[in-house]
């Protein structure tokens, strides 16, 4: 069994890489750089049953070995990224689901999407369950990165509809944990960050809107999992342990040993006040829910960004040495 991924040096696709590899698939990996980093992959280098492209899924893609999945991940993810990139953030959610789903078409291969909890914008449910469609601004700053998303669903199920392709759809809330990159822009890697720093965490509105935090390989099992199953509509896949932004600054305070009060800022343009998953319907259908809480879970971030730091540190001082 052979499966293609795109956004494969992402934070979730390379881990998503390693959970189809541990499955006995073999793996190719398909990515441009403009997100994702080649050290999420340098373990990977030596594996045989790992091949990687680099490509930009926004023109078509061929792939010459039979596939038997193609799980599209590529797409800016963070809020700095998508504002910084939207172009490039509409045409990955587009072009690249087109392109994806072509390619799918063609081998014959299951077909999973990478949507986001972002397709319900500032809602006016709570919890958010799959059946809900939303409250979205189809033309704010975050409109490139939640409307690209929209999109790409309607084109799944309308492949899946018009060409009997067989697809999953994926809603996956704020995910966290090791291979973010320090300076990703999402609240979590942004704590951690400046807590380690020693610097006041930087808390946008209030503190009291709210949020679901996954670990990563939490996240990971439930995509797998659906890949899998026979489960056609839209599946949320997140943690339901909800908190409060300044609850989490303080968590991330009390893990990195920082005392610098927060500082707060204006909320960002279409910020959402709350959101949490509904997650019944993979607890039902995949048998899944996640395991590791939020604590265990910044614990285990904290350490992989503190040895981050620590590997830059002596990085730099063998340069300075070198240089003297």
């Amino acid at each position: 069994m052979r499966v293609l991924i795109t956004g494969v040096a992402g934070f979730l696709g390379s881990h998503l890489a390693d959970r189809f590899l541990a499955e006995g698939y073999r793996v190719v990996g398909a990515d441009n750089f403009l997100t994702g980093s080649s050290g999420n992959l340098a373990h990977l280098e030596r594996d045989g049953r790992f091949r990687l492209i680099e490509h930009d899924v926004s023109t078509p893609l061929s792939v010459d070995e039979a596939l038997d999945g193609v799980l599209h991940f590529a797409s800016p993810a963070s809020p700095p990224d998508y504002l910084d990139l939207p172009i490039q953030t509409l045409d990955a959610g587009g072009l690249g689901a087109r392109h994806t789903l072509d390619l799918a078409l063609r081998h014959r291969a299951r077909f999973l999407l990478a949507s986001t909890s972002e397709v319900y914008g500032d809602p006016r449910v709570h919890p958010q369950a799959e059946d809900y469609w939303g409250h979205v601004n189809p033309v704010g700053p975050r409109s490139v990165y939640d409307e690209a998303k929209r999109y790409a669903e309607a084109m799944t199920m309308a492949y899946h509809r018009a060409h009997g392709l067989d697809t999953r759809i994926v809603r996956i809330f704020n995910t966290y944990g090791t291979r973010m990159r320090p300076h990703d822009g999402r609240v979590v890697s942004n704590f951690i960050v400046q807590g380690l720093r020693r610097e006041p965490m930087t808390v946008y509105g209030d503190g009291s809107q709210t949020r679901s935090f996954c670990y990563v390989d939490d996240c990971v099992d439930g995509v797998f999992r659906l890949f899998e199953s026979t489960r056609v509509d839209p599946v949320n896949i997140g943690n339901p342990e909800e908190v409060t932004v300044l609850e989490l600054a303080r968590m991330v305070m009390k893990e990195t040993g920082s005392s610098r009060a927060p500082v707060f800022l204006p909320l960002p343009a279409d910020d959402p006040g709350v959101r949490c998953p509904d997650i019944a319907v993979a607890r039902r259908s995949l048998g899944w829910s996640p395991r590791i809480g939020l604590r265990e879970g910044l614990r285990r971030t904290v350490r992989y960004f503190a040895d981050l730091a620590a590997g830059a540190n002596v990085r730099s001082r063998a340069m300075r040495e070198v240089a003297s």
